[in-house]
């Protein structure tokens, strides 16, 4: 049983569908728990509260600022609408409360950088809702990548993420409400694509970034569907992503290197809670006669103590808990990947808008973190 003293306190601000599954997640978690539940409306906050099962323990409030108002909430899980995100991560900050934020981050990176500066003057963590990144498989595979004999050197690389939900998504959800997301499927589904190829790129930002035409927009003008295409110049390395409302469930990434390949099919969401695996072959080639191959893919599997979700809650409450009781400094490397995929977000919306023109990217933002990361993933 874990010690309720040294257990992180989270307030949740919204009830959306993704707060059920961090809900959980917080505890699951042995060093976190659920401490309060907020909505806009009582009633919607009280039945959160009965149809996920929680504790009376759990305090519900009838407003975002009482849980932020709370002293004895320490961080806060921030699930609102994209429009909304820098309003409550910057009041929170504000607050001392430690900010656990969901994707996508904010509707561009100036605001996103007004968050991450409230976070830093205020001396609290910052790190997105992005899950994957928590997952054990996500270390084998960096060990992978990274080993140059194996792999060699990144030379180009696929992601897609993909679903198509029921009509009434299309008529009422808030990701196709120019409003409060205007990025669509591009935030929901390409911010996972995005992460996935600057991991694989050590989040150096590419030279150039280009929306490919046959873009679909719904009647508010929010992305249904696009594709996009990276290159970095001075690798010669290239990437194509492609995110979408309209296909079915895809969660696909292949990287391919000079001298070996991996590929997982479901990257975001594990096939299953308990483990998940990914294929690679190293030097592969024909054999005589091009008949046949000198070998299969491997599969490697990868076992996992808790889901990703509830592993993303324990690393972010591990470094609240080392700032509060050792006056540790929050950890800048979670915004610092979070502002990459924002940065890139930013230009496909961009190339989309202007007409799919090329969108450059400014050296003076690259980001360098190979590493930070190949510390934090080794460690996973």
């Amino acid at each position: 049983m874990a010690d309720e003293k040294t257990q992180v306190r989270f307030g949740i601000l919204g009830c959306a569908e993704i707060a059920r599954k961090v809900c959980r997640a917080i505890n699951l978690s042995p060093n976190s728990i659920l401490h309060a539940i907020s909505s806009r409306s009582i009633e919607k906050a009280k039945q959160f509260v009965v149809k996920n099962s929680l504790p009376e323990s759990v305090k519900v409030y009838g407003s975002y600022e009482e849980v932020l108002d709370d002293p004895f909430v320490e961080a806060v899980y921030v699930p609102l609408p994209t429009s909304l995100h820098l309003k409550w991560a910057v009041l929170a900050a504000e607050k001392k409360k430690h900010v656990l934020l969901e994707k996508p981050t904010a509707l561009n990176v100036g605001e996103l950088d007004r968050i991450l500066d409230a976070c830093e003057s205020n001396g609290v963590q910052f790190m997105d809702g992005s899950m994957w990144y928590h997952h054990p498989r996500t270390a084998k595979m960096k060990e992978f990548v990274s080993d140059t004999k194996l792999f060699g050197q990144v030379k180009t690389i696929y992601s897609s993420s993909s679903y198509f939900p029921p009509q009434e998504f299309f008529e009422n959800n808030i990701r196709t409400k120019a409003d409060l997301d205007c990025f669509g499927a591009l935030g929901d589904a390409g911010w996972y694509c995005i992460g996935a190829i600057l991991w694989a790129m050590n989040y150096k930002l590419p030279t150039t970034v280009t929306a490919l035409p046959a873009t679909t927009h719904n009647s508010n003008g929010v992305i249904m569907s696009t594709t996009a295409a990276l290159h970095w110049e001075q690798e010669g390395t290239t990437a194509t992503f492609y995110c979408s409302f309209l296909s079915h469930e895809t969660m696909d990434v292949s990287v391919l290197g000079s001298k070996g390949s991996f590929h997982v099919e479901d990257l975001i969401i594990p096939y299953e809670e308990s483990s998940a695996s990914f294929n690679f072959t190293s030097g592969a080639a024909f054999v005589d006669l091009h008949i046949g191959w000198n070998m299969k893919e491997q599969e490697v599997q990868v076992q996992n103590e808790l889901p990703q979700e509830a592993l993303m809650v324990k690393e972010f409450s591990r470094l609240v808990r080392g700032i509060k009781d050792f006056k540790i400094r929050p950890d800048k490397m979670w915004g610092d990947i979070s502002r990459t995929s924002q940065v890139v977000l930013d230009a496909v919306k961009s190339s989309v808008d202007s007409g799919i023109d090329h969108t450059y990217l400014s050296r003076s933002i690259h980001v360098k973190l190979p590493r930070l990361l190949t510390t934090y993933f080794s460690m996973c």
